[in-house]
């Protein structure tokens, strides 16, 4: 499968409880904090959640 890797780049404050659940499961917790997943549907609808505070690259 592909790899992608996503990073926090902007911070979770102000955003809804939702969007920091959704942070914690990717487990990004601190800015420009990165983590690499297995390109899935889960994670994607994830990453679509909170598209406006990280950036996607594929690997």
């Amino acid at each position: 499968m592909a790899q992608i890797t996503v990073k926090m780049v902007r911070s979770k404050i102000g955003c809804n409880p939702n969007q920091k659940k959704t942070l914690e499961a990717l487990g990004l917790h601190k800015i420009r904090q990165e983590k690499t997943f297995d390109e899935s549907s889960t994670v994607l609808g994830m990453i679509n959640k909170v598209k406006h505070l990280v950036e996607v690259t594929k690997s």
